[in-house]
């Protein structure tokens, strides 16, 4: 019976240390995150959406990708492209020159919505590091914690930001995530809240409760202990309308 046991009790330790090392494992989690999202499919799509009066055309294929924002206003049609090559705007079907500043905060902000559209789509690029925190508990939910950084060659403009995702424990859907940016005059720190999910085509999309930390000393990493104890202040709602998925 002693030696029942032992031999018990070291398959019962061997089985927990199995589980832990299933879930630790950051790659793993986000490739199932982008799997059940269905994000995967849009490698090769046309993706088309309104983001407050704008509206924003993705075409991906094979690796190449071409992404543009259409504003109306009062000189006409502003068409945006961001693409492989480089930034191009058209005013008017009109092709103009752009300064290099300012063609890098144009870039920016319509890679930033195009981005933040289609989460967890591209987490799984070589310029993209994860690491897994821990297992955290939001609103009597279970969530693995990763942290996201990237590469300064492949990375974006942005390489330097930080993120980090809530993955849903059960479901493996992104819930929650965060990240910090620069400043004029500092770091920024945002949280956000997946709300109204739906699927276009197969593919996962939600809106989000957009927050910010009232000091913003705080680190990344205490936010969702921030959101938990509602001292995060809610300053929008990011809100996509009229979504297709070809």
């Amino acid at each position: 019976m002693k030696y029942v046991f032992f031999i018990g009790f070291g398959l019962f330790l061997l089985g927990c240390n199995e589980k832990k090392s299933k879930i630790v494992d950051a790659n793993d989690i986000i490739n199932q995150s982008i799997k059940v999202s269905g994000v995967n499919k849009l490698k090769n799509s046309i993706i088309e959406f309104d983001f407050r009066d704008i509206h924003y055309i993705a075409g991906r294929s094979e690796g190449k990708f071409e992404l543009q924002r259409v504003i109306k206003d009062s000189v006409g049609i502003i068409h945006d492209y961001l693409a492989n090559m480089g930034f191009q705007r058209y005013v008017n079907d009109s092709l103009v020159t752009v300064a290099d500043s300012m063609a890098t905060k144009y870039s920016a902000s319509v890679n930033s919505v195009h981005y933040f559209a289609v989460l967890p789509y591209g987490l799984d690029a070589k310029a993209v590091n994860k690491s897994y925190l821990e297992e955290v508990t939001i609103k009597v939910k279970k969530y693995h914690k990763i942290k996201v950084t990237f590469d300064e060659e492949g990375g974006g403009e942005d390489f330097e930001d930080e993120f980090i995702y809530w993955i849903n424990s059960l479901t493996d859907k992104v819930d929650y995530l965060a990240y910090s940016y620069k400043e004029e005059d500092g770091i920024g720190l945002r949280f956000r809240e997946s709300i109204n999910e739906r699927y276009v085509n197969d593919v996962r999309i939600v809106d989000y409760n957009n927050y910010k930390p009232k000091d913003n000393t705080v680190e990344l990493t205490e936010l969702d202990q921030l959101f938990i104890e509602n001292k995060l202040e809610l300053l929008s709602k990011i809100e996509l309308k009229n979504v297709t998925v070809n």
